[in-house]
């Protein structure tokens, strides 16, 4: 007989991609855990995706920006930025205190008060290790967290959502050593997990939805570890050939 699933149970070598409708407007000092457990139905052993702009709501990260002046966003994402790479008109490539390389240093100004702008969290990898260690401590689950947020890609048109912060869950899982499918060794594949989750989380949360957490179930145990996106994913300069 086949093995069978309920159905918030990922299929047999598969994975379950939910959304966490429900969470409503978050503002400076919520419990953000709160209100998540409030509306989600976390196993152990699940990965809670969380967009950045809750993350940085509910720790404040809101500053004012006077929206008639066309220059106020270039010079907040100067200041946010350790270094300037490029400019295009109004837009800004830069160096995020974080090690991000990013346009206008991650600064946001969609889903806040208008006259308002989101800036990153202070620290993204310990705002994930916050909520891990507060959702484990209010029900006793362990779950991996990953704070995403939208990022474009230098060579490629389009954005897509990625980790900028993680706990518990493997940022990038090293198969360097291991054999292919026709067994010969891989020599340089590092797959950078904590992105491809929070793409697949990004799917079912979408842009314009209100939608701010998604849960990602069926993720294998290895994968289930102590983690961080600055000392995994983070490029250090030495190895950067573009910069």
């Amino acid at each position: 007989m086949p093995e069978t699933t309920g159905p918030l149970d990922p299929p047999p070598g598969g994975l379950l991609v939910l959304p966490v409708p429900g969470i409503g407007e978050v503002r400076p000092g919520d419990d953000l855990a709160g209100r998540i457990l409030a509306c989600a139905d976390l196993r152990s052993a699940d990965v809670l995706v969380v967009t950045q702009k809750v993350v940085s709501k509910a720790e404040g990260r809101l500053v004012p920006i006077d929206p008639e002046d066309p220059a106020a966003r270039r010079r907040l994402a100067e200041a946010e930025a350790v270094r300037v790479l490029r400019r295009r008109g109004d837009l800004v490539i830069t160096e995020t205190r974080h090690g991000f390389v990013c346009a206008n240093s991650g600064v946001d100004l969609s889903n806040v008060p208008a006259g308002t702008a989101a800036l990153l969290p202070e620290d993204p990898d310990r705002s994930a290790r916050r909520l891990r260690d507060q959702i484990r401590a209010r029900t006793g689950l362990a779950v991996g967290v990953i704070i995403s947020d939208t990022f474009g890609r230098t060579w490629r048109r389009g954005v897509t959502d990625v980790a900028i912060g993680c706990a518990g869950v493997a940022a990038v899982v090293d198969l360097r050593g291991q054999p292919d499918a026709t067994g010969r060794t891989l020599v340089a594949t590092e797959v950078c997990l904590a992105d491809e989750l929070a793409g697949a989380a990004e799917l079912v949360m979408g842009k314009a939805a209100g939608v701010a957490a998604a849960i990602v179930r069926g993720v294998s145990p290895d994968w289930l570890r102590s983690s961080s996106v600055r000392a995994e994913v983070v490029r250090p300069p030495a190895e950067d050939l573009f910069r």
